[in-house]
């Protein structure tokens, strides 16, 4: 644990070197993550962005290299330890219990805190009325937009210090992906560090203060995001523009 009153960052991934067995998918990766800062990993497919993630938070086995979060170190912990630890993670796919309703699936992402549910789940209802309205409907019946914001309030009831993000606006039309981004901006605008793995690099740099290009499971830039956004070279190169 950090010293008390000592300001440490978010969350910081050194030298990652992590795979499926023997297969290798990240070869020395680094990222870092200030307090309330939203940070974007962007490349192209296959360059290990989700890895990373699932690396973070414990999905993936990590060979080497180190992950704090909050000057915790979290290399290797179970996802429930990491989770207890102040860290969400939000996965591009299976993000939700169909068969059960919207307000099962929050308390079921509440299940490592007792204190102040009753707060969490109407702050949540307040973040997304969407789905205040529908609490008893099963998470089957929902919109692709509607099951991706049910996804991020179960995420947020554990009140986490960060939260990942793996492609949010995968299979989302433009209009929803609109939405999608205006509440992930509130999101961190209300506190909770973001890092957020997007194949949308347009969104991705609009939404981000900085950001990592990953290429082939290893660090190639790391920058302003306005700055990666004009470089014409860099999206060529890495972004496929």
């Amino acid at each position: 644990m950090p010293p008390q009153g000592v300001e440490v960052t978010a969350l910081e991934a050194t030298s990652v070197v992590a795979g499926y067995g023997e297969l290798e998918i990240l070869h020395g990766v680094s990222i870092r993550v200030e307090d309330g800062e939203l940070v974007a990993i962007i490349g192209p497919n296959g360059s290990g962005k989700s890895t990373l993630l699932k690396t973070i938070f414990g999905l993936v086995q990590l060979h080497s290299g180190s992950v704090h979060a909050a000057g915790n170190d979290i290399s290797g912990r179970t996802p429930e330890a990491i989770a207890s630890l102040g860290v969400s993670y939000v996965p591009q796919n299976d993000n939700v219990f169909p068969s059960m309703s919207i307000h099962e699936n929050l308390l079921i992402g509440g299940y490592l805190t007792k204190s102040s549910l009753d707060e969490r789940l109407a702050r949540m209802y307040a973040l997304f009325p969407d789905l205040a309205g529908r609490q008893k409907a099963r998470a089957r019946e929902l919109s692709g937009g509607q099951r991706q914001m049910l996804a991020m309030a179960r995420a947020l009831m554990l009140d986490p210090k960060v939260l990942l993000l793996d492609e949010p606006s995968a299979g989302l039309s433009p209009k929803l992906v609109d939405v999608l981004a205006r509440k992930i901006v509130e999101i961190n605008a209300a506190g909770t560090a973001i890092l957020l793995v997007e194949q949308s690099t347009q969104m991705a740099l609009t939404l981000s203060s900085r950001a990592y290009v990953l290429a082939t499971g290893k660090n190639v830039l790391e920058g302003q995001s306005q700055d990666i956004l004009e470089n014409k070279e860099v999206g060529t190169l890495y972004l496929g523009r």
